[in-house]
């Protein structure tokens, strides 16, 4: 898996690509926190470079989250896959996460 990070209008983009699966999910942990232990605390994960995802990778998805809990913590899942949304879907947490079709949207649901 590969990781961009960018930052733009305030929010830290991390752009993923591959897989995320238990061997890469620690990759994504690892940057997450470190943007959070830095003062980002707006994050938009870019899942369009993304072909798999497992628990492992759900599991970093949830630890952000409850990480990102305070007021002005902003966090945001974008650009999903049709086979990373169907996992997500099937395992109840496209109610959990703000998710937007693209990340234009996303900058503009994240202000």
């Amino acid at each position: 898996m590969d990781i961009t990070t960018t930052t733009q209008e305030g929010i830290t983009m991390l752009a993923l690509s591959g897989r995320l699966d238990t061997t890469t999910s620690s990759d994504l942990e690892h940057e997450i926190n470190s943007q959070i232990d830095s003062g980002n605390r707006r994050i938009l994960l870019n899942f369009a470079g993304t072909t798999y995802i497992s628990s492992g990778g759900m599991r970093v998805l949830l630890a952000t989250a409850k990480k990102l809990r305070t007021d002005g913590d902003q966090f945001g899942l974008c650009c999903l896959t049709a086979d990373v949304y169907k996992v997500l879907k099937l395992a109840g947490f496209t109610s959990l996460f703000s998710i937007y079709p693209s990340e234009g949207e996303a900058l503009v649901g994240l202000r």
